[in-house]
């Protein structure tokens, strides 16, 4: 637990110095683990990126779509999008060689940076949800842009989880536009394909 809070106090004057540093613009409200989108070790990232678990586990699943600007037609470039979900037992699996957010968020997790034409595609595998709780099934993301610090959007949620409630879906905030989304089976093919559009800044407080 200390190692957890020393490592969350660093990650904390990294990013305010980072931020500060850059002049972003603060956006968003409050986001207990965003910090963990500046945690990618690669030094460049591209616009796909697979998911630890991917091979042994399925549903396997196709995470894709468009990060656009706010007006919802300009696809964005270099916005970084980092999602991370639970295994298929509900639990946010862990190695014990974690370091920072990884300790909460777990190894199943992953980061990309739009390019051109603003897709960005994850290939990984549906979570469970969390045990014993009639919580839905869902994948996490946080995104930044190039003057922005890192904030939360909704989640992907999906139409065919008998978790999921018509209540759940009609209370959704719709941060960074709608994370609904109905998986479809690819054809001749173990993937299901599941998309979910970005529109960079929408209902997101002080954008």
């Amino acid at each position: 637990m200390k190692e957890f809070i020393v490592s969350t106090i660093f990650s904390f004057i990294l990013y305010g110095c980072h931020s500060q540093t850059n002049n972003q613009k603060i956006v968003g409200g409050p986001c207990e683990g965003c910090e963990a989108l500046l945690e990618y070790e690669e030094e460049s990232l591209n616009s796909t990126d697979t998911l630890p678990g991917f091979q042994p586990n399925g549903p396997k699943v196709h995470l894709y779509g468009t990060v656009f600007h706010n007006n919802g037609k300009t696809p964005a470039k270099d916005v970084i999008v980092y999602i991370y979900h639970t295994n298929r037992e509900g639990i946010y699996e862990t190695t014990g060689k974690e370091k920072g957010w990884g300790k909460r968020h777990g190894f199943i997790r992953g980061w990309i940076k739009t390019g051109e034409n603003g897709r960005y595609d994850f290939y990984t595998f549906k979570p469970a949800s969390y045990p014993n709780t009639t919580i839905s099934q869902h994948i996490h993301m946080t995104v930044k842009e190039s003057d922005t610090n890192p904030y939360y959007i909704d989640n992907v949620i999906f139409t065919d989880d008998p978790l999921l409630t018509r209540s759940e879906i009609e209370n959704q905030k719709n941060r960074g536009g709608s994370g609904v989304t109905t998986p479809k089976k690819e054809s001749e093919s173990a993937l299901v394909k599941v998309k979910r559009d970005i529109i960079l800044g929408k209902n997101i407080p002080d954008y």
